[in-house]
């Protein structure tokens, strides 16, 4: 049975490295292998240092998969999907391969980092790393609590990882990424209620606001994904804040077992409702990459190393 990657699913950490690249080498079957030894890094790094709960991903580009894998391909592999209404948008990057290092301590996350960027060099270019954090307790950098309708449990798994319907990539997961940067003083400027609004909960306990009072502009209106039938359908998000004290925002990362989630979800926030209600909370923060990745199995990985 194909076995998932330890961080599609993993508990939230308090710190994480990722990294993006580009590949520059036409040797797939270097990459490949390569790819399958990162895995063992992540392995290694997480017995050496269990307390730090250690794990990662790798997820490859939608538009760099056949050159990787060719002739395998995953059945809703789709590249990310570009969006722009007014001054609202969600802008496509070119990138091969992400690879998400997640742990308890910043030295390990580094550490990793060093590893597979050693592990990779002359055979890509690493175009952009960002270091995630944990802030207080769980929130974003503009105070609210982060991705509070994530799964629980065992359901993360059913709403993550490909099961039967795709049976070749059993145990994979659709990944997209988006770096946004958020006006953190706009933000900071308006009044409680006005940010409350625009979220769809209170800032300090995080209670949704009741049917009666949650705005069609709201966040976790606009960012509630449905099917065609209006049912929910859900994602799991790892994203996490990051910046200094010049540049702050959210690294997201959405991982699902089909596109159309994201997809149906972005939709939403950017084009909004039949009304025009697009997603508030867009006003303050702007996207300003977006790339879309299959993370496949551990098993997938390693059986096609040498392809």
């Amino acid at each position: 049975m194909a076995q998932a990657q330890k961080g599609i699913c993993a508990e939230a950490n308090l710190h994480a490295q990722y990294l993006m690249f580009n590949v520059i080498d036409d040797d797939a079957q270097v990459i490949r292998a390569k790819l399958a030894h990162i895995l063992n890094v992540f392995e290694h790094y997480d017995e050496e240092h269990y307390e730090a709960m250690v794990s990662g991903v790798i997820a490859i580009g939608s538009s760099y998969w056949s050159e990787l894998y060719p002739g395998l391909l995953p059945l809703e592999l789709a590249p990310f999907p570009d969006m722009q209404c007014e001054d609202r948008n969600a802008p496509v990057t070119p990138c091969d391969i992400f690879i998400q290092i997640r742990a308890d301590r910043a030295d390990v996350c580094f550490a990793i980092g060093c590893e597979v960027c050693e592990l990779l060099k002359g055979h890509v270019e690493l175009f952009e790393e960002i270091k995630g954090f944990r802030y207080l307790d769980g929130r974003d950098l503009m105070g609210f609590v982060h991705a509070n309708g994530n799964p629980k449990g065992m359901r993360k798994f059913d709403v993550a990882i490909v099961g039967d319907e795709d049976p070749d990539f059993r145990g994979g997961s659709y990944v997209h990424v988006q770096r946004y940067r958020s006006n953190i003083g706009s933000w900071q400027r308006l009044p409680l209620k006005q940010q409350e609004d625009i979220m769809g909960r209170s800032k300090e306990d995080n209670e949704p606001l009741s049917a009666e009072d949650i705005a069609p502009y709201a966040h976790t209106k606009r960012s509630a994904a449905e099917d065609i039938c209006g049912k929910p359908i859900e994602l799991l998000e790892q994203s996490m804040p990051y910046g200094d004290m010049s540049t702050k925002g959210l690294l997201f990362v959405s991982l699902a077992n089909s596109p159309k989630p994201f997809t149906s979800m972005l939709t939403s926030m950017i084009f909004g409702d039949q009304n025009g209600n697009y997603d508030k909370l867009l006003d303050y923060t702007f996207a300003e990459t977006g790339a879309a990745f299959f993370a496949p199995s551990l098993t997938f990985i390693k059986a096609n190393k040498d392809l």
